[in-house]
C-alpha cells in the first residue's frame, strides 16, 4: 500500500490492474480494472454507516450524433423505467424500503446513476443500479410516456430565466461545437428522436469499457468488485478478459476550430420581473494545472458574501440579490462567467460593474488579506464538502473519467494554499482578454444586451 497524496491514474490499465493508496485519517482509495475493462474505484471511510455508489458512463450530450440529439438525457429517464427483472415500481421501492435514495445526472461528457444507502444495503444498491445500466428494456410504451415527461422538464427549465441564461450562454460561447447543445435536448429534438435511435445510442455507448463504478463510505473494495462482476455478467454484457478500458477523452481532437473567435451578445425575451445577466467566455480545461488558481479566483471575485461582486453590486449599491462567478471545465476547453439578477432598468449599470470588477482583478494584484480569505474559503469548503460519502464518490468518478489523476485532500489543500496573488491576476487577465459574450434574459422589446455589450471596453 502506498502512502501518497497524489495518484496519477494515467493510462486506464488492463484487467487485473490494482492500485491502493492511503488518503489520511484511515481512509483508503483502491482502483481495480475488471474483465471487460470495467473500472472500480472505492474510498473506504472508517466509521461511516452509509455508502454511496455511482455507475458512470463516459458519454454525455456532446457525444450524440445527428438524429440522436437528446438521447443521452432520454436514457437517464428510461433506465429507471424497468428491466426484465424489475419494473419501475420495484426499482423505486427497493430504495424507499431501506430509506435510501437513487437518482441520475446527465452532463456534457458523462452520465451517472447513483444511490446512497446504509452500508448494509450496498449490495442491493449495486445490483439494482447495474441491472438498470446493463439491462434496460426501453419499452415502447415507456418511451412514449417518458417523452412527455421530458418535454415537461424542458418546459419547466424554459420557465426558469436563470436556466435560460446559462443555456444561451453556452450556445454563444461554444457556437456549433457539440458542447454548445443543451444537455437535455430541445423540444424539437425530443419530439423527433425515435425509440430506435435512443436504443442504438444505448447499445453503442453503454459498454463495459466505458463503465466506471465508484463507491465511498462503508464499503469493502473486494466485495464490491465481486458484486459488480456478478451484476454485469447477469446483465448479459460480454466481459472479454483481455479488454482494456476505453481511453480517456482526448483534449486535442474535438473540433476546437468550431468555437467562436469573436464576442457576441444576445437578448432573450421573457416576462420576468428581473433581468438575468451572464457575462463571460472561454475558460481553462478541466485538467488545467491552474484549476486551483481558478478556484481561489472564483472565491475572491464572486464566490462568497465577502467577494468583490457581492460587496460592490449587492452590499454597496443594492442592485442585485443574486450575484456570483462560475466556471466549468471540459476535456479541451471550459467556460468562465459572471452572473447577476437585477431590475430591468439597471442592466447597463450592472453589466458595467461586472466588467469593471473583472478588469480590476485582471490588472491589480490583490492584498494579502483578500488572498488569505479566498484560500481559506476554498480550503474550508473543500474539507466540509467531503464530509459525506456522496461527495467522495463523485470525486472518484471525476478523477477517473475527466482528470486522469486522484489528488488526496492534503495535496489538494497544499496546491490551494500555494496560489499567489500574481497567478490570480495573470489568469484573470487571460480570461478577460479572450472573446467575451453577454446574455440578458428579461422583459425587453429592445436588444439591451447588444447596447450594453457595445459599451464595454474591448468586449468583442
Amino acid at each position: 500500500m502506498r502512502d501518497v497524496s497524489e495518484l496519477i491514474l494515467g493510462p486506464a490499465g488492463s484487467p487485473g490492474t490494482e492500485i491502493t493508496v492511503e488518503t489520511g485519517a484511515g481512509a483508503v482509495v483502491r482502483r481495480s480494472v475488471l474483465p471487460g475493462g470495467i473500472r472500480v474505484l472505492t474510498e473506504a471511510m472508517p466509521g461511516q454507516r452509509s455508502a454511496a455508489i455511482g455507475a458512470w458512463v463516459a458519454v454525455g450530450s456532446r457525444d450524440e450524433t445527428d438524429g440522436h440529439h437528446g438521447s443521452t438525457h432520454f436514457l437517464e429517464h428510461l433506465l429507471f423505467k424497468g428491466t426484465p427483472s424489475r419494473d419501475a415500481m420495484e426499482i423505486a421501492s427497493a430504495f424507499d424500503a431501506v430509506g435510501g435514495e437513487a437518482n441520475a445526472a446527465t452532463g456534457k461528457e458523462h452520465t451517472c446513476y447513483y444511490a446512497r444507502v446504509l452500508d448494509a444495503d450496498l449490495p442491493m444498491a449495486t445490483d439494482v443500479i447495474l441491472d438498470m445500466v446493463t439491462s434496460a428494456t426501453l419499452d415502447a410504451d415507456d418511451f412514449d410516456s417518458e417523452r412527455e415527461v421530458i418535454l415537461e422538464e424542458l418546459a419547466m427549465n424554459e420557465d426558469d430565466p436563470v436556466d435560460v441564461a446559462h443555456e444561451r450562454f453556452s450556445a454563444l460561447v461554444f457556437g456549433d461545437h457539440p458542447l454548445g447543445r443543451p444537455i437535455g435536448g430541445t423540444p424539437e429534438s425530443i419530439r423527433a428522436v425515435p425509440r430506435d435511435a435512443v436504443h442504438e445510442h444505448y447499445r453503442r455507448t453503454y459498454t463495459p469499457s466505458e463503465l466506471v463504478v465508484t463507491a465511498a463510505g462503508g464499503v469493502d473494495h473486494d466485495t464490491l468488485c465481486e458484486a459488480v462482476a456478478r451484476a454485469v455478467a447477469a446483465g448479459g454484457w460480454s466481459l472479454n478478459p483481455a479488454a482494456a478500458p476505453a481511453p480517456r477523452r482526448s483534449p486535442t481532437t474535438n473540433g476546437l476550430d468550431l468555437l467562436p473567435v469573436q464576442g457576441s451578445a444576445a437578448t432573450v425575451r421573457r416576462s420576468t420581473e428581473q433581468a438575468n445577466i451572464i457575462l463571460g467566455g472561454l475558460g481553462p480545461v478541466a485538467g488545467d494545472d491552474r484549476r486551483f488558481v481558478l478556484s481561489v479566483l472564483n472565491a475572491v471575485l464572486g464566490g462568497s458574501m465577502s467577494s468583490r461582486l457581492f460587496q460592490e453590486i449587492r452590499e454597496k449599491r443594492g442592485l442585485a440579490y443574486s450575484v456570483y462567478s462560475f466556471a466549468s471545465g471540459y476535456a479541451e476547453t471550459g467556460t468562465f462567467g459572471l452572473y447577476a439578477g437585477c431590475a430591468p432598468g439597471k442592466v447597463a449599470q450592472v453589466v458595467e460593474l461586472l466588467d469593471a470588477e473583472w478588469a480590476r482583478l485582471a490588472t491589480t494584484v490583490m492584498d494579502d488579506d483578500e488572498l488569505a480569505r479566498g484560500i481559506g474559503q476554498m480550503s474550508g469548503g473543500l474539507v466540509l464538502g467531503l464530509e459525506d460519502s456522496g461527495s467522495r464518490m463523485s470525486r472518484l468518478g471525476r478523477a477517473e473519467i475527466t482528470m486522469g489523476e486522484f489528488v488526496g485532500l492534503d495535496e489538494t489543500l497544499a496546491r490551494i494554499r500555494s496560489v499567489t496573488a500574481e497567478q490570480i491576476r495573470d489568469l484573470a487577465a487571460e480570461l478577460y482578454a479572450a472573446a467575451r459574450h453577454l446574455v440578458v434574459v428579461g422583459p425587453f422589446e429592445e436588444d439591451v444586451a447588444a447596447t450594453a455589450f457595445g459599451a464595454l471596453p474591448t468586449a468583442a
